[in-house]
């Protein structure tokens, strides 16, 4: 249960982490960062860049072991024991299966040492702590967004429904967005025609399932909220394959290069951006806590977990110059490519 809430955003929250983490006297030991996929990019490009990037500035004689189990349970249990093989006094872990992952934390705190969750909770084991972005918060935020273009747009509550497309039903964080996603589609007051969980939050299956509700209801599809970008832009593929133009408003969660672009051409509605260097220097800065034998101070708790939780930006047409060109979070260049360009010339992205 979160008992408060600490809302900082983009450049203000790096601020507080890089002055918290600036006071932390310099140590060393083995630090491992778990990452669960391959199906999203964030890991390799974001993520674990943004991890390694201030462990090296507040610990330089550390040594930082990075994994990532590519949605195999089986190999992320192998990956857990081998860090711990190599020494880790540390294990910042984001699960493929966060149910599977309560026996890594018993094993490792069994043996003194400290797993930090890392994006998904792990309810069934109190981790030594939490690092996030607000998940529920996050399937709320797209989902009201989504309910208030829909209704701007003029389109009646009893007017057909939308597709809900979830993430993974093994990840605990893809049952926190679902849950906010309910509340958001709840008070905007539109019908729900149909709801998926998509294994290993695979685009591929997303664009699958959305293949055969496009069959099943048709014109009746008036949007989707998909809990990420990679399942969004599973949907959208399903509709332009189906012939459907204009593609129904579709949200998202990531801001991906490619689904900015697809925000920018018009054919995915919303994202959700959250510079992951954010979380990734907070697991950071908590590491290092632990390695000197500090106790992190938390803001609240979830699942009796002490929890630092971050609030992103919604990001649509209207806001994507400020939110992500403006922020330095991407480039013109790196999002003004091809079909693309015009797009950028009507939102002034130069």
């Amino acid at each position: 249960m979160i008992t408060t809430a600490m809302k900082l955003t983009g450049a203000a929250a790096l601020t507080a982490i890089l002055m918290s983490g600036a006071a932390l006297a310099q140590t060393a030991g083995t630090v491992a960062f778990l990452m669960p996929d391959q199906a999203s990019t964030r890991y390799e490009q974001h993520d674990f860049p943004g991890f390694k990037a201030e462990m090296t500035k507040l610990c330089p004689d550390c040594t930082v072991i990075y994994q990532n189990a590519n949605a195999d349970v089986a190999l992320q249990q192998q990956q857990f024991n081998s860090v711990i093989t190599q020494g880790a006094k540390v294990i910042v872990l984001d699960p493929v299966d966060s149910s599977a992952a309560a026996s890594l934390v018993s094993l490792a705190q069994a043996q003194g040492i400290k797993v930090i969750a890392y994006d998904r909770p792990i309810p069934g084991k109190t981790a030594d702590y939490y690092v996030s972005f607000d998940n529920q918060g996050i399937g709320k935020a797209i989902a009201e967004s989504l309910m208030n273009h829909l209704k701007q747009m003029g389109v009646p509550t009893d007017k057909g429904g939308v597709l809900q497309i979830n993430g993974s039903p093994t990840d605990a964080a893809a049952g926190l967005i679902k849950d906010g996603i309910h509340e958001g589609i709840a008070a905007g007051g539109y019908k729900t025609l149909a709801e998926f969980d998509t294994p290993d939050w695979a685009p591929p299956k997303a664009q699958e399932w959305a293949s055969g509700q496009i069959t099943r209801f048709g014109a009746d599809i008036i949007g989707v909220v998909a809990a990420n970008d990679g399942t969004g832009g599973g949907a959208i593929a399903a509709f332009k394959a189906a012939g459907i133009d204009p593609v129904p408003p579709v949200t998202g969660n990531d801001a991906t290069i490619a689904a900015l672009q697809l925000i920018i051409a018009g054919d995915q509605y919303n994202t959700i951006s959250k510079p992951s260097e954010i979380v990734a220097a907070a697991a950071a800065n908590v590491a290092v806590k632990m390695l000197n034998g500090e106790t992190p101070a938390a803001e609240m708790t979830l699942y009796d977990t002490p929890s630092q939780l971050f609030v992103p930006a919604v990001v649509t047409r209207e806001n994507l110059k400020a939110e992500i060109i403006d922020k330095g979070i991407n480039t013109a260049a790196e999002l003004c490519t091809g079909r693309y360009a015009e797009g950028c010339d009507e939102l002034g992205i130069k």
